[in-house]
């Protein structure tokens, strides 16, 4: 099982970032999958999940600025970050779900400066 994320970065307040999760050696369409971050000091957060049933779930201080997508076909979860600000700053994990299985990425570094 491996979790891979890119498209980590430095961007400018204001800006877009655009991170992948490509995943394998799991039944891929059978997993809840999600984004989290977690910033310096802080607890790991949930950003925003995307069930198997298509439901979607975000976080309130990213809602109408991050969309999560997931292509079964390709076995990807994708986290389309918009209108960024400096408290995004934080390392993005990408994390898996099945009936009592949890798996975590290595994480990708996003700053954003202001």
């Amino acid at each position: 099982v491996q979790l891979v994320e890119s498209g980590g970065g430095l961007v400018q307040a204001g800006g877009s970032l655009r991170l992948v999760c490509t995943a394998s050696g799991f039944e891929f369409s059978s997993s809840l999958m999600g984004w989290y971050r977690q910033a310096p000091g802080k607890k790991r957060e949930v950003v925003a999940r995307a069930a198997t049933n298509g439901a979607i779930y975000y976080s309130d201080s990213v809602k109408g600025r991050f969309t999560i997508s997931r292509d079964n076909a390709k076995n990807t979860v994708t986290l389309q970050m918009n209108d960024l600000k400096p408290d995004d700053t934080a390392v993005y994990y990408c994390k898996r779900e099945y009936t009592f299985l949890v798996q975590w990425g290595q994480g990708t570094q996003v700053t954003v400066s202001s």
